[in-house]
């Protein structure tokens, strides 16, 4: 099938940060720690955004979970992978089944990693957040991810959904928690109609995640500012086994390496 690609200029910049590489499990060895790869992503089903399109920017990434089976690091880092958001743990007791296979080989081949926990009304957030602690070391990492958005596909929390006060309420308690055991202030991803029905805009002081796959941000979360936004949910990539999620960083090549400098702890 032909793939819908885009191509930025080749470029690469020395970020703030050292990782330390070594071989990932590739014929190819590891590029150089703290290079930036141009994003030579595909697309099953891509969209032509009003105004700046994603491809514009130029430090990509994606997200991963155990629906990736397969992911050659060394690969997927030199065609434009240059963070990665990683799913941990879900609900209180649930640790994706391929977060540690993903957090070394992301580590082994350079890549800026981070971790996300998928958040159960069902579950006190202390118990969650004592999940998360447990399984995602401290260290090299990005700044840890709350994942909120509606689960119609739990049986047991599908129907459990609180006021937005309640929400809120039940997020800071997360977000304090994993703050002050990592050291550093949790990111909030969340979706279009999440972030409405809770009035997440209400929460202060903290970066967002945003989904938005059909629209820019500006359009589906009017007023609210974004560090990244996940764009796409089908794409390609060479060294991944099928689609992965798609996402960019909001500024510049320095703008990137000034903020892992400040938040890559």
């Amino acid at each position: 099938m032909m793939l819908s690609r885009f191509s930025l200029r080749h470029f690469a910049a020395l970020a703030l940060l050292a990782l330390a590489a070594c071989s990932g499990g590739s014929s190819a060895p590891p590029a150089e720690p703290g290079v930036l790869f141009a994003p030579n992503f595909g697309d099953n089903d891509p969209v032509n955004f009003a105004g700046r399109a994603p491809s514009r920017y130029p430090v990509q990434g994606i997200d991963a979970a155990r629906f990736q089976k397969s992911i050659n690091w060394n690969t997927a880092r030199r065609n434009g992978v240059n963070f990665a958001f990683l799913k941990a743990t879900e609900g209180g007791d649930l640790l994706d089944t391929a977060f540690k296979d993903h957090w070394r080989g992301a580590g082994r081949a350079g890549v800026v990693r981070g971790a996300y926990h998928f958040y159960y009304f069902c579950t006190p957030p202390e118990v969650q957040a004592r999940s998360f602690i447990k399984n995602v070391p401290k260290g090299n990492m990005l700044p840890p991810v709350l994942d909120m958005e509606w689960n119609p596909f739990s049986p047991t929390c599908a129907t459990v959904r609180p006021p937005a006060r309640e929400v809120r309420a039940q997020m800071r308690r997360w977000l304090d928690i994993v703050s002050a055991h990592y050291g550093q202030t949790p990111i909030i991803y969340t979706t279009p109609r999440f972030y409405k029905e809770n009035q997440l805009g209400k929460l202060r002081g903290y970066e967002f995640w945003l989904r938005s796959t059909a629209k820019r941000p500006s359009e589906t979360f009017p007023g609210e500012r974004w560090t990244f936004w996940q764009y796409s949910a089908t794409g390609l990539i060479n060294g991944i086994e099928g689609e992965v999620d798609l996402n960019t960083f909001y500024g510049s090549r320095d703008q990137w390496n000034a903020w892992v400098a400040a938040r890559y702890k």
